[in-house]
């Protein structure tokens, strides 16, 4: 091998390895770098692709203009504070989704702890605080109907105004950009409550997951020849896709392993509580209290109350060859 080909794989393999070690969270502003920034914000619940466009354009910003690239998200989520009897799933989780936001090439993640008293800043308050003074903001790039301050009452017009005020730039995300994609955190959360994984992985442009970690269960599954891992998602708020039987991905050891999840009451042995419980095919080991991320490729069909024991095993060996047929065609 030529010196000049291994040293190119050498400067590939660093760039692979360390591409994402520049981003830094913070959970407050006082830690905050405090470099001139070209800044988006929102919840960016989901991480979908229309929010990845408006990330591609931040990064893109950043580079044209040597700004550090970053993004202000909230949590928890405005309507779970202000809205207490209002019950909201949300299609990530916080840690979820600072994961995915890491993947991306941004400079920086804050994410602000969103209260009551935070809500009942004035408009001007809010970009003196937040985003002049706590961001150094140069550049926002926010979406057409973006609105801020107490009780929302300020928008992208009066954020162009302060923009004069306070030295930096607005530009708006076109509506017509944004429904290009066709993409809304809503559109998603209907699409999994449906259990249309597929439709919700399209918009998403990753695989939608859960996180949790395994608890024991009752050993149900064990008995009827399908050992399960049970998952416990400790987050109340975390969007569960409708009950039902799907094909799963997860990496245990390192090792991609797959698998069929079900969620559901268990009907047939009239259980009331709903559990997540995940048969793992070719691996057999004791998987308690670890912490698993579980990719949802497919579903396979909907929950249901069997007769006899039989039908159940009979289904579940169905389910099995069905789930397994279908990972063979993803390879074809």
């Amino acid at each position: 091998m030529k010196i000049s080909t291994l040293f190119f794989i050498i400067i590939t393999l660093i760039l692979i390895f360390t591409k994402n070690i520049s981003l830094k969270l913070y959970k407050n502003l006082k830690s905050y770098s405090k470099n001139p920034s070209v800044i988006t914000i929102g919840t960016f619940d989901g991480v979908h692709l229309g929010h990845q466009k408006i990330i591609n354009r931040l990064i893109d910003v950043a580079n044209e203009k040597q700004l550090e690239s970053t993004i202000l998200t909230f949590f928890p989520h405005p309507r779970m504070v202000l809205q207490k009897n209002v019950e909201i799933k949300l299609i990530n989780t916080i840690d979820e989704r600072e994961a995915i936001l890491s993947n991306s090439d941004i400079n920086n993640l804050v994410v602000k702890k969103f209260t009551k008293e935070f809500s009942k800043l004035s408009a001007h308050d809010y970009v003196k605080q937040i985003l002049v003074d706590g961001l150094n903001a140069k550049h926002i790039i926010i979406g057409y109907d973006h609105r801020f301050g107490k009780n929302r009452r300020a928008n992208i017009e009066d954020l162009k105004v302060f923009g004069n005020e306070y030295g930096f730039i607005v530009e708006e995300i076109a509506v017509k950009d944004i429904d290009d994609v066709a993409v809304s955190s809503t559109k998603i959360r209907t699409a999994l409550l449906q259990g249309d994984i597929e439709t919700a992985n399209s918009y998403l442009g990753y695989t939608f997951f859960i996180t949790g970690n395994i608890i024991r269960g009752k050993g149900i599954g064990k008995e009827l020849g399908f050992p399960t891992a049970n998952l416990n998602v400790k987050e109340h708020y975390k969007l569960i896709p409708k009950n039902g039987v799907y094909t799963v991905k997860s990496k245990i050891n390192n090792k991609d392993v797959y698998g069929m999840m079900n969620i559901g009451t268990n009907p047939t042995f009239n259980e009331e509580n709903q559990s997540i419980e995940i048969h793992f095919f070719d691996i057999n080991q004791n998987l308690y209290n670890k912490v698993l991320k579980i990719e949802i490729l497919k579903r396979l069909r909907d929950e249901k109350k069997f007769d006899t024991i039989e039908d159940l095993k009979s289904q579940l060996h169905i389910d099995q060859l069905n789930a397994k047929q279908y990972l063979t065609s993803l390879n074809e």
